[in-house]
């Protein structure tokens, strides 16, 4: 997984500036890449959970992290290395390596030489990026870990394999970053990384790290580190409008779309994108209660849980509150299961709205910012029992204050 810093770049002034160099490039390999991600059709799904993580929840991790566990299901994988059995050994082990084992120049095998990587902050561009930013990280926390807690797949070997891998990261702050000195701070927090590799490389990428949650637990303000971010780096114009498409959520004089939520939740693709349509475009926060398990948890960013339904709306109206006109949709969607032993989903979603309410982050300042995040779902039972939903929270901070 990678980690970036967005370098400063002269569009800003309305953009009467041309783009550097490396971000116009950076932005014609995002826009040629967005074919790979309509390639995914239902048939493309696992049907069932005999490739999963399940394998290396047996017996430890310490037993097997560095090679295959015994018995894995084996499935075609055309260019990768003979080691790695399936997708998920792949992405498992490809990690471990890379952040435990210290072989951060394994980068060079695993990621294509003009990888294009969305971040907290916006879009960076080649593998030389990636393998500079994970030594900046492994020298501020050089103990750390990355817990794989979750990978969510589809995909086969002619149209990549899509992989959406939650892990928990664990580490201790005695080295400098990109924050400030050393702190001695032991930090943890969630991150997903949604990933589209083919032949033994990563080629497009997209991580949401918590990054306001990491820098309350190194006892930084987050709303101060924002404003001394904000004052010498930039988040490109490019990156929302690729992933968010347009800011407005209806022409003229119509209205959100209506799209009922169906009785059936074996249409995991209906169901998901008629939630976020129901709740977050057309504004029905009573429907919560139809998509959620009343003993639905979620885990948030900057350490947030939720607990029931009535938690999870209060979240999802102080956000619309904040930006009455936001308008969000559903970027790209896989799952794995079946209606009897559940879903697992990755939802990878954007989002534009004005800063004209009040909350959390402060008086109104009437900017437009752009979110973006990835949520999966856990479906047992037709409704959503578990939710993990990471998305940009310091990077709309630094929108909002530069």
């Amino acid at each position: 997984m990678a980690e970036a810093v967005q370098e400063r770049s002269s569009s800003e002034a309305g953009g009467r500036d041309k783009p550097k160099p490396q971000v116009a490039r950076a932005e014609r390999a995002a826009e040629s890449s967005r074919v790979q991600f309509d390639a995914l059709s239902a048939e493309h799904m696992p049907k069932d959970y005999s490739i999963s993580l399940d394998a290396y929840r047996r017996g430890g991790t310490d037993n097997f992290i560095g090679k295959a566990p015994e018995g894995l299901v084996a499935q075609p994988m055309r260019g990768f290395d003979p080691t790695y059995v399936n997708i998920i050994d792949y992405i498992v082990r490809i990690t471990h390596r890379i952040w435990e084992e210290k072989d951060i120049g394994y980068i060079y095998d695993s990621y294509s030489h003009d990888c294009t990587v969305w971040d907290d902050l916006g879009l960076q561009y080649g593998r030389d990026k990636i393998v500079a930013d994970t030594v900046h990280t492994n020298n501020a926390f050089p103990d750390i870990r990355l817990v794989a807690d979750e990978v969510v797949w589809a995909g086969n070997e002619e149209v990549g394999f899509h992989t959406s891998h939650r892990t928990k990261i664990l580490g201790t702050n005695t080295g400098f970053s990109r924050f400030g000195p050393p702190t001695g701070k032991r930090v943890q927090l969630w991150c997903i990384a949604n990933c589209v590799a083919r032949a033994n490389e990563i080629f497009h990428e997209h991580v949401i790290y918590d990054t306001a949650g990491l820098l309350q637990q190194l006892g930084l303000d987050v709303v101060e580190t924002a404003k001394r971010f904000a004052a010498v780096r930039q988040i490109t114009p490019f990156a929302a409008n690729f992933m968010a498409g347009e800011p407005k959520r209806m022409p003229g004089q119509g209205k959100p779309a209506s799209r009922p939520i169906p009785q059936s939740r074996d249409d995991v693709e209906e169901f998901v994108r008629a939630a976020f349509q129901t709740v977050w475009n057309r504004r029905n926060f009573g429907a919560i209660d139809a998509i959620y398990s009343p003993n639905v948890v979620m885990q948030g960013s900057t350490g947030r849980v939720y607990r029931g339904p009535g938690q999870l709306r209060s979240f999802i109206l102080s956000m619309v509150a904040m930006f009455p006109d936001i308008s969000l949709t559903v970027d790209d969607l896989y799952w794995m299961g079946n209606p009897k032993d559940g879903f697992v989903v990755s939802i990878r979603w954007g989002a534009v709205g004005t800063h004209r309410g009040f909350g959390p982050y402060g008086e109104p300042t009437g900017k437009q910012v752009n979110l973006w995040g990835i949520t999966q779902w856990v479906i047992e039972g037709g409704v959503v029992q578990k939710e993990w939903t990471m998305f940009n929270e310091f990077g709309v901070l630094m929108q909002l204050y530069r």
